[in-house]
């Protein structure tokens, strides 16, 4: 057997050793330097973009490069672009002889391959460095086509100053997308990388036009143009001064940019879901009102669009944009903010409840002075109305009502309903938050507020899509990438909140307004059926508005930043106006569908709006969620016994039972019934005892409203440093009774008709009784702080 002669082993090692190094010779990436932030609407045109983090303007290497552009710098730096294995031999032949007649350098003969390759490493040009251009740039065209390859040309040629890439230069020159550049502009800036120092406003103009006009020439001899083309081209100005680049969706970028690791991408540029549109329209919507609210010293305001159908973003500004003005703090995006909701979040409460089998869209909830546990909410009129259907309490935005059902509803499970639907950002433990939940005592984010609406009107439309199933999947955040990723399903029997509640919640939500606004009311008329929500936090300090169809949801937040509350900041006039002008720039649509097989006919009690019980004389049949079928029988509507004549009242111990008059009455606990008759003038006050009958043990007469049995008090101290008196009020069914007050059983005062008491009693528990002219007594125990000690004696 013949021996392979040692040379030709070496020979074949060093072959195979040059060979790999050919093979990785290009590195995996060729251009390491940092990119800008760019973010596009859906259709593709710039909306918002950053500077790269070295300081230059540097889109990422675009999909596809304009067919102008690629037939400029073929015609201008390699003719034969298409046609060499990345080393033009007759360019450089060519260059060489050029350059040894004159004994400089006067062409040189590159490839836009050895230029990609140039431009990738960055050092200074020696004869060896040329000669590994050479090398890379064949292996260049074997790693890449040759659209790659321009494309890798296009997006980091330098345009000067300190631009770099084609799709930078473009919007810094010309204010537009490449796409759309003219002959005439595409061929000034196919000539600038040859001479990217041409660029300086008022300086080489003349230099730059003839290079651009020679370039012309050179595409009709190429039959890329006609002469007309290349003459009218000739007359169009060259760029001056570098453009400001587009600024509508600042906040969005920079979002982005914060979450571009959790959102997986790997490029700085991204194709939002944005509608360029819309989000420019709601920007000028945005500086509209910001213009006049700052005459107030309201210095902020944002919206958010989310289309319901597609769970995508439609407009996202984060805020008013006026980085030149600091003092306004427009760089804060208010969308992911941590704001108090106000009463936004009443609607959820409203929705759970009937969700759950506590109430029916219309049962009465009590509207009266109330303290728990120290706690007492105010109505924003600081009026009561003793009792009010839960849906009008909704319309309304009533704080008492609110804390009464959440009181009856408990917090600890809103809290935890919450946090199943999209409410992300209650970190401390429900008892923290306590009823103050309900009236904006937690903080939300717009993100949140909006995407949980979201969820509830998906759920709603795929009622028949998912034959009366449900998707947890309804509640996932909104998207603001474009892709074609269809949402995951998995349908199932229950869930967070039922189509027959959301259905109900949301036509209460359609008659949303405040005692006293009916004249705003009629501005926000709209020709589309909307269900809304306004929200003012405590302080004046947020005003909030989200309104929703089943195709958008509409959230609108005004304020300031730094969180200093003002004068009539508040939801409906702040908000309102702003959220009813975004939506009249979208499209109309139907009304959300009746859920039919997820409510059931139920007889209610009209009056009290509870399932209707045997004393209910006028009944109907509404259509309500099922866990309605649980709620309580109505409570208020009682038999009474009257004497022959119906003037009085009577037992069997003074009236014969065949002389009685049985009937069904609406009678409502003394402290509702107080308020309640002064706004409802056919409420029907009880007839008196007949003379001689006993009532002991009948219904209570007389109610304390303030303070409940067992309460904490505390007195403050008035202006002029004196301490100040406690309030006390009572009600009682005979609006012309006299009740005597007794302290600790001392004897105060007697009142007539309107039943208050100013007392200043010492720090201390007290006993305060209650005696009427028929003799009914009632005796409640309270509690004065003792403010030296800050508690209790």
């Amino acid at each position: 057997m013949n021996k392979i002669p040692k040379a030709f082993l070496i020979s074949d090692f060093l072959c195979v050793v040059l060979l790999l190094v050919f093979l990785f010779s290009l590195p995996a990436k060729l251009f390491k330097t940092p990119t800008s932030y760019v973010i596009e609407a859906r259709n593709g045109n710039l909306l918002s973009a950053a500077i790269a983090s070295d300081g230059q303007w540097r889109f990422p290497v675009a999909d596809s490069v304009p067919v102008k552009f690629k037939d400029c710098i073929i015609a201008f730096e390699d003719k034969r672009f298409y046609h060499h294995f990345g080393v033009d031999l007759l360019a450089m032949g060519r260059a060489m002889k050029q350059n040894l007649r004159a004994k400089s350098v006067v062409s040189g003969g590159s490839t836009l391959s050895m230029q990609v390759i140039r431009l990738s490493r960055k050092q200074d040009r020696t004869i060896w460095q040329k000669l590994l251009e050479v090398i890379l740039a064949i292996r260049l065209e074997i790693k890449y086509n040759k659209d790659e390859i321009i494309g890798l040309y296009a997006a980091n040629a330098p345009f000067g100053s300190n631009v770099v890439g084609l799709e930078a230069a473009s919007w810094r020159y010309y204010g537009r997308d490449a796409k759309t550049l003219s002959w005439g502009e595409t061929a000034t800036l196919a000539v600038l990388p040859n001479s990217p120092s041409l660029v300086h406003p008022g300086k080489n103009s003349e230099k730059l036009i003839k290079k651009r006009n020679d370039l012309l020439d050179k595409l009709v001899k190429l039959k890329y143009i006609d002469q007309t083309t290349a003459n009218l081209s000739k007359l169009e100005p060259v760029p001056g001064k570098p453009l400001p680049l587009p600024q509508n969706a600042p906040h969005l970028l920079n979002r982005f940019k914060a979450e571009q690791k959790n959102l997986d991408v790997n490029s700085t540029r991204i194709t939002s879901t944005l509608d360029e549109n819309i989000q420019i329209k709601v920007n000028a919507i945005l500086k509209r009102y910001n213009n006049r609210y700052r005459a107030n010293d309201i210095n902020n305001i944002s919206a958010l669009i989310l289309d319901v159908r597609s769970r995508q973003v439609v407009s996202y500004v984060g805020n008013i944009y006026q980085p030149e003005n600091t003092d306004l703090q427009s760089h804060v995006d208010m969308i992911k903010a941590l704001r108090s909701p106000g009463s936004t979040l009443k609607p959820l409460l409203y929705a759970s409840m009937m969700n759950d089998g506590f109430i029916l869209p219309h049962t009465l909830i009590a509207d009266i002075p109330t303290q728990i546990a120290g706690y007492s909410p105010q109505n924003y009129d600081l009026g009561y109305d003793g009792a009010i259907a839960a849906d009008k309490a909704l319309s309304r935005s009533l704080n008492i009502p609110a804390v009464k059902m959440l009181q009856q509803y408990k917090y600890e499970r809103f809290y935890d309903k919450l946090k199943k639907i999209g409410i992300s950002t209650l970190n401390q433990p429900a008892d923290h938050y306590g009823l103050s939940l309900i009236l904006g005592g937690s903080e939300v984010t717009m993100w949140d507020l909006a995407n949980t609406y979201m969820g509830m009107a998906r759920t709603l439309n795929h009622f028949n899509t998912y034959k009366g199933l449900y998707n947890p999947n309804d509640y996932l955040q909104a998207s603001y990438l474009k892709d074609n990723k269809k949402d995951e399903t998995d349908l199932q029997r229950n869930s967070f909140l039922d189509h027959g509640a959301i259905w109900a919640t949301f036509n209460a939500m359609e008659e949303v307004m405040r005692p006293g606004d009916e004249g705003l009311w009629e501005q926000f008329s709209s020709s589309q059926r909307i269900a809304w929500k306004t929200g003012t936090s405590f302080g004046f300090r947020d005003a909030w508005a989200v309104g929703l169809t089943p195709n958008y949801v509409v959230c609108v937040w005004v304020g300031n930043a730094d969180g200093e509350g003002r004068p009539g900041l508040v939801g409906i006039e702040a908000a309102a106006p702003v959220m009813f002008d975004i939506f009249r720039l979208l499209p109309n649509g139907k009304w959300f569908e009746t859920p039919a097989t997820k409510l059931k006919k139920l007889k209610i009690c009209r009056q009290s709006g509870y399932k209707a019980g045997e004393y209910c004389e006028n009944v109907v049949e509404e259509l309500v969620p099922p866990a309605g079928e649980k709620t309580a029988v109505c409570p208020y509507h009682k038999l009474i016994h009257l004497d022959k004549t119906g003037a009085y009242r009577v037992t069997d111990l003074c009236e014969s039972v065949t002389q009685m008059q049985h009937k069904s009455w609406f009678i409502l606990p003394p402290a509702m019934e107080y308020y309640y008759k002064i706004k409802n003038s056919d409420y029907k006050d009880l007839p008196p005892f007949k003379s001689g009958c006993d009532v002991s043990g009948g219904n209570s007469v007389m109610e304390l409203i303030y303070p409940k049995n067992n309460a904490t008090v505390y007195i403050p101290l008035e202006l002029d440093g004196t301490r100040g008196k406690i309030v006390l009020n009572a009600a009682h069914r005979n609006p012309h009774a006299k009740i005597y007050w007794h302290l600790d059983n001392e004897y105060v005062t007697t009142t007539t008709n309107f039943h208050q008491l100013a007392i200043n009693p010492p720090p201390g528990k007290h006993t305060l009784t209650l005696v009427d002219e028929s003799g009914e007594r009632l005796v409640q125990v309270f509690t004065v702080l003792d403010k030296e000690k800050g508690k209790s004696p």
